[in-house]
């Protein structure tokens, strides 16, 4: 492995985390970005209410599938290698995005950004492991990298707003170039390159099934939810469980795996992945389609509801202050638990105010959201990373944002299918059949095709608005009671000895 011992703790060595933290942002932004665009996109290529989930969730599927094989490509061949042929890829790609002719297309793009972003992740997070080699220093760095992951996810509707108010929807995506050049440049001078020097040929079987596993599991669940139960959700089922149980049957097998399955028989690491893909889950499934509450049943502009969703990301950054002394008070166990708590308390807060006139119980709600996911996230992914050597810090990497990604893709799946058929279960019946049909496709896609001025659809869409805050309040609340349970779990399982509070060294 490349020595980092060169680069010393001086402005260089955390400029170059700097430049790390502004790549993931922009992944964790790009999770997020579209939710603002849906309407917006809907109204130019008029996507199918399936198609629409597959364009916000694809990005995620292609991430978290892949990021394992990535993270141990990453070791073998170097991780800024990696991490700039990423970023080049997911520059081109984004253009192909933002002048996309049609929903296929768009899918498609997405899709590719997604690979891209493979490549860039895992190499980010194990080039911070190796940077900061002291333990304490490590942890802050990881709690400024987690800001920037949570952090973007929640700006990415305000960047959304911000140019959706004067642009096309594809600036959404235009804005990904400038920043990865920034990040192709900055890299090549700031970045020390490190490896594996003992990286093993990537075993292709393994990147397959991790992939098919992943990816198949999701769609059965993204099916049930959209569609209804048919012949193609068994079959997904089936084969995403075979495609794992072969995946972790040959891990046992090799020499150098794609995953150290040894590694969660610690509690501390199987409960702190668990944990990181509960929170994200939570956190970045519901943001996707509360955008859309904010904007068609609340009536705000695309910048508008973005900066109402600002006091998550202000939340998620205050984390940085806090992450180190909750850790040294309560141990790894219990702060992670009570972030989850905090996540939960702030969902059912949320709930509450999607009945409510005005937006401070919303703002409320996000900032105890933002602050939950924020903590949970750096501690998680702090343990899951400490618990591997420098020399597979990409492995073990790739694992903490496989959970990320998964959380992101499953979130938007589960909760945005739970949400929609909540939506339809709520709609009265409406005589109209081509009104009913608009409104049952999606209210984006009432609101976008239908005329308003006629009395017959104001009434077909005021009925729709609330049947869409319905399904906001019962998904809220669905969330918080996993993220509750996951708090308890996460406080029995993981283990809580005290660790020194970093900011104090």
């Amino acid at each position: 492995m490349t020595s980092t011992t060169s680069l010393p703790v001086t402005a260089r060595r955390w400029a170059a985390l700097g430049i790390l933290t502004l790549a993931v942002l922009l992944l964790a932004i790009d999770g997020t970005v579209l939710a603002l665009a849906v309407p917006a996109l809907t109204a130019d290529l008029n996507p199918t209410a399936t198609q629409l989930l597959w364009i916000g969730d694809i990005y995620s599927f292609a991430l978290a599938g892949l990021l394992v094989t990535m993270g141990n490509l990453a070791d073998r061949i170097g991780r800024k290698r990696l991490l700039l042929i990423g970023s080049v890829g997911f520059g081109l790609s984004s253009i192909l995005a933002a002048f996309s002719p049609t929903p296929e297309v768009l899918i498609l793009a997405r899709a590719i950004i997604g690979i891209s972003g493979a490549t860039i992740m895992p190499s980010t997070l194990a080039l911070v492991r190796n940077i900061f080699s002291d333990p304490t220093m490590r942890t802050r760095a990881i709690a400024v990298w987690a800001a920037g992951a949570t952090a973007g996810a929640a700006v990415g509707p305000i960047v959304g707003g911000a140019l959706l108010e004067h642009f096309h929807w594809g600036s959404v995506f235009l804005i990904n170039v400038p920043i990865m050049v920034l990040v192709l440049v900055g890299g090549l001078f700031l970045l020390p390159e490190s490896r594996d020097p003992h990286g093993a040929r990537i075993d292709l079987w393994s990147a397959v099934l991790s992939f098919l596993a992943i990816v198949s599991i999701v769609f059965a669940i993204k099916q049930v939810f959209a569609n209804g139960f048919d012949w193609t959700t068994p079959v997904a089922v089936m084969l995403g469980l075979i495609a794992g149980g072969l995946f972790l049957r040959r891990q046992r097998t090799l020499d150098r795996p794609l995953i150290d399955v040894s590694l969660f028989r610690s509690p501390a690491f199987s409960g702190a992945v668990v944990a990181n893909t509960v929170s994200i889950f939570a956190f970045v499934g519901l943001l996707f389609f509360f955008s859309q509450y904010l904007q068609l049943v609340r009536g705000l502009g695309p910048l508008e509801a973005g900066l109402t969703e600002l006091s998550a990301t202000v939340a998620s950054i205050v984390v940085i202050a806090f992450a180190g002394h909750m850790l040294g008070k309560l141990g790894r166990g219990r702060a992670i638990s009570v972030g989850l708590a905090f996540g939960a308390i702030g969902l059912a807060v949320l709930a509450f105010a999607e009945g409510m006139s005005g937006l401070v119980g919303i703002l409320i709600g996000f900032a105890i959201v933002g602050f939950g996911a924020g903590l949970a996230m750096t501690l998680t992914t702090d343990a899951v990373v400490s618990a591997a050597p420098r020399e597979r810090a990409g492995a073990a990497s790739s694992i903490a944002e496989t959970a990320y990604e998964l959380g992101a893709a499953l979130g938007i799946a589960v909760l945005g299918s739970l949400q929609l058929a909540l939506y339809r279960w709520n709609l009265p019946p409406i005589a109209d059949e081509v009104i009913d049909t608009s409104v049952r496709e999606s209210l984006a896609t009432a609101m976008s095709q239908l005329d308003s001025a006629d009395a017959a659809v104001r009434a077909a869409i005021e009925q729709a608005q609330h049947a869409f805050t319905l399904g906001m309040q019962w998904t809220s609340v669905i969330a918080a009671i996993l993220l509750a349970i996951a708090a308890v779990i996460a406080w029995i399982a993981i283990p809580s000895h005290k660790i020194p509070d970093p900011v104090s060294h």
